[in-house]
């Protein structure tokens, strides 16, 4: 059933857009840990950081990471888009999927170890509602995924408090299994809810609470997954986003890419095979702004071509099913 609410509802206000920005750093970070490092009464961040999960406003989950990943890339029959989009997202397997304006009409990024390739290209990827035609590209490596997207709202000291930017980058690699059953249970747990207390996993994975601590830590610290905060851009102010598709000489692409990041609201950079090199995910606070990145900023004379595709809806973030995902 689908909500009638308009989605996403207005920008949030500044102390949440801050709360928001600690979960995005460190995702199961205490509310006593984000009160002290923002200075603010405990009290009040918890109040607020709980509305803004139970809302739906922002989720907190663990992407688990199963295989490598590749960027389908789908046209639709006409009425049909949101039908592709939507049964693109209800796969555990899409990480994104996103409908877009432009000469594609969505985009979706899946988990697919090389041995099903062939598989998800013949006869998933075919089989969803509403396709009419596909172009699956794997991804060779990430200048940035939205795991490390920090859009400068806290100042450094805050982001120090708070234990400082991760400093793994996601890879797309093989998955780092396989795992022992605790590990497998604690995996499910946290991409269910990326906050639960290590009580909680404990007792889910019938281990003693410091085991459970150090499976956490250790599952993270392999990248077997990554604690992520799922929100739209449009409630940190930042109502445009564009999916970019970069052509560039073979030898620009390591220099266009370090360009792009040095931006904190391009949430996404990766290298992909096919025409395109670099696959990116902006966004920006206005149209005009939006203008300004892909026609003055440095990197852009470094291309040969872009192609932008404005995001209309996005019915997964992060592993995460948005607001806008009929419910089953």
């Amino acid at each position: 059933m689908t909500s009638t609410a308009p989605w996403p509802p207005g920008p949030l206000d500044p102390l949440d857009r801050r709360i928001v920005a600690a979960l995005q750093i460190d995702g199961r970070a205490s509310w006593r840990r984000i009160a002290a490092a923002l200075g603010e009464p405990e009290r009040k961040v918890a109040r607020r950081g709980a509305r803004l999960l139970d809302s739906g406003a922002v989720a907190v989950t663990g992407l688990v990471v199963r295989g490598e990943t590749v960027i389908a890339r789908l046209g639709c029959l006409p009425g049909r888009v949101r039908d592709t989009a939507v049964a693109a997202a209800r796969r555990e397997d899409t990480v994104f999927s996103y409908v877009l304006a432009g000469s594609v009409d969505c985009v979706a990024e899946i988990q697919c170890p090389p041995r099903r390739l062939a598989r998800l290209m013949y006869e998933e990827v075919p089989a969803l509602p509403g396709l009419a035609g596909q172009q699956i590209t794997p991804v060779l490596r990430y200048f940035r995924t939205v795991h490390e997207w920090r859009p400068d709202i806290l100042d450094a000291d805050e982001v120090e408090e708070l234990g400082g930017i991760d400093p793994f980058a996601d890879g797309v690699g093989a998955a780092p299994g396989p795992w022992a059953p605790d590990e497998e249970a604690i995996l499910l747990a946290l991409a269910e809810d990326g906050r639960r207390t290590h009580d909680e996993l404990a007792a889910l994975a019938g281990v003693s609470v410091a085991t459970a601590r150090r499976r956490v830590e250790s599952l993270i610290a392999s990248g077997a997954v990554s604690i992520r905060a799922a929100v739209e851009p449009a409630l940190l102010g930042l109502p445009v986003e564009a999916m970019l598709w970069i052509r560039t000489r073979p030898d620009e692409v390591e220099t266009v890419g370090r360009m792009l990041v040095e931006d904190s609201l391009v949430r996404y950079a990766a290298v992909v095979m096919g025409e395109h090199q670099l696959l990116v995910d902006v966004t920006q606070p206005d149209k005009e702004a939006l203008h300004d990145f892909l026609t003055r900023r440095p990197w852009v004379s470094r291309v040969e071509s872009v192609q932008s595709h404005l995001v209309v809806e996005a019915f997964k973030r992060s592993g995460t099913p948005t607001a806008l995902l009929p419910r089953d």
